[in-house]
């Protein structure tokens, strides 16, 4: 059956096994992964919100932490205890995560926010299980350069001809549907970044350092127009410490 609502089911859960996991991805594999690695290197007890298929918690895991992976989607949960790996997986919403009070010094959501309608309470509970002195790590598709309607533009009125990126409408938070494959929508929630920095803030998370990284090697490879993206990031991380 299609899914034109935008909301994650089964089907929407092997789609993103199948192209984004089992190193199919260059974003993941090349630039995603190793960062979440790094900025998260010596944390005891993670938190991996929207964990999926567990991609990420694996990792983090076999690096020495404990990590509780964390998704809404009872076919990413099942896929991820499958592919076993140590980590411990839960199913749940963002904004009312199963877990106790400071009961994790890292907390790690990859590409969902974007995803999640209240954001505000999502971001809450971020607060809520982080021990301060915590690490949250928040990665985004970039607000600024991801919006709805963004993409190149090929200008052939002016002389000579010119090619540049165009933003769409940044500062009015929407919900976009898109096919991101035949028969396959997604849901997403734009909103401009002082949204999410403002949010953090009153919640008591704030920034440490902020990673706006060109596409990988690998993803440029992909096809000859991608060359030009390399000056336009499609990802954005925050490093915020829980005050």
């Amino acid at each position: 059956m299609v899914n034109n609502t935008g909301a994650w089911d089964a089907e929407t859960a092997r789609w993103w096994q199948r192209e984004f996991t089992d190193g199919v991805d260059p974003e993941y594999t090349e630039q995603i992964i190793p960062l979440i690695a790094e900025e998260l290197a010596g944390r005891n007890i993670v938190v991996d919100i929207g964990s999926g298929e567990g991609q990420i918690s694996r990792v983090l895991e076999a690096a020495g932490a404990t990590v509780i992976g964390v998704d809404p989607v009872v076919a990413q949960v099942a896929e991820a205890v499958s592919r076993g790996g140590g980590p411990r997986y839960v199913l749940g919403p963002a904004d009312a995560l199963p877990l106790a009070d400071s009961s994790a010094d890292g907390v790690v959501a990859c590409l969902v926010f974007e995803h999640i309608d209240a954001v505000d309470a999502a971001i809450a509970e971020v607060a809520r299980v982080l021990k301060p002195g915590g690490i949250f790590l928040l990665l985004l598709n970039h607000p600024l350069l991801q919006t709805p309607g963004s993409g190149w533009i090929d200008d052939q009125i002016i002389d000579p001809p010119e090619r540049y990126w165009r933003v769409g409408p940044y500062l009015i938070e929407a919900a976009t549907i898109e096919e991101v494959q035949k028969d396959v929508f997604i849901r997403f929630l734009h909103r401009p970044l002082s949204r999410y920095v403002n949010t953090l803030a009153d919640h008591g998370l704030l920034i440490a350092r902020m990673f706006e990284p060109a596409p990988p090697p690998g993803f440029l490879d992909q096809a000859v127009e991608y060359v030009e993206a390399a000056t336009v990031p499609r990802l954005m991380a925050l490093r915020l410490v829980r005050m």
